[in-house]
């Protein structure tokens, strides 16, 4: 589970996207169409997208294609879609994150399913890289919670913290992003930073999956045409070999 590990010794690659992120008539993605390519599902939790009967329904949804869930922590930050940074005390972080996981993990198990692993999303995802204490307090919330899986980007220090707290970490890359050359991800507010093109996200994903040190491949939920990217993912990458597998078990 741990990253730095080549996905090949690990019996192949997990496949994750972002789902549940609709909030009340706004709709977000096609979670039912994008579910079935996924070995792995970050559901948002109410802060940063998604509403209780929508994370009940992806839940669901994710139990019956036999996906595991893992919760996507964010800011709270509705309106931003958690893509912007805020600086929130550490203790208020750890209180969020943790309200956040057993919202979700209640939700999940109602569904016959439970809370496998935790990703950051969005600007939280990039801050706890960039903010030792917010890493710290998002580590905490976990370990409070008794302990699962982080996945975070392949390579970071915020990875690094996470296995010196004794908990799995999980690299991450990105079949639909940019990449800058010091392997951080071109920002979206540059041309270019996401990618659309099914035959090129799926050449990426498999030579992230080769690469070693990701364990781990991500397809945007709420990008263009995010299940045909997904689709095609998961047959380049089988063709070329890897087995698509969660790095968790459910």
């Amino acid at each position: 589970m741990h990253s730095g590990h080549p996905s090949t010794d690990e019996g192949g690659v997990d496949l994750n996207a972002d789902v549940g992120e609709s909030f009340g008539r706004w709709q977000l993605g096609d979670d039912a169409a994008l579910l079935p390519h996924l070995s792995s599902a970050n559901v948002a939790c109410g802060f940063h997208a998604g509403d209780p009967l929508t994370l009940v329904r992806t839940c669901t949804l994710a139990v019956q294609h036999g996906v595991v869930i893992g919760a996507q922590v964010g800011y709270r930050d509705l309106a931003g879609f958690g893509r912007r940074y805020v600086d929130v005390p550490p203790a208020e972080l750890e209180a969020d994150v943790l309200y956040q996981l057993g919202a979700l993990d209640a939700i999940a198990r109602s569904a016959g399913g439970r809370v496998a692993y935790l990703k950051p999303h969005g600007a939280l995802y990039h801050a706890v890289s960039a903010h030792p204490a917010q890493a710290q307090a998002v580590i905490a919330a976990v370990a409070a919670f008794g302990g699962l899986p982080v996945l975070g980007l392949a390579g970071s220090s915020f990875l690094r913290a996470v296995e010196e707290a004794g908990l799995p970490a999980v690299g991450e890359g990105f079949a639909d992003r940019a990449y800058l050359p010091d392997g951080g991800l071109v920002p979206r507010s540059e041309p270019g930073a996401v990618l659309t093109e099914p035959s090129e996200v799926a050449a990426q994903a498999v030579r992230l999956a080769q690469s070693g040190g990701v364990r781990s491949l991500c397809v945007h939920g709420d990008s263009p045409g995010a299940p045909e990217l997904a689709a095609a993912t998961r047959v380049a990458l089988e063709a070329a070999g890897i087995a698509v597998t969660p790095f968790v078990g459910r």
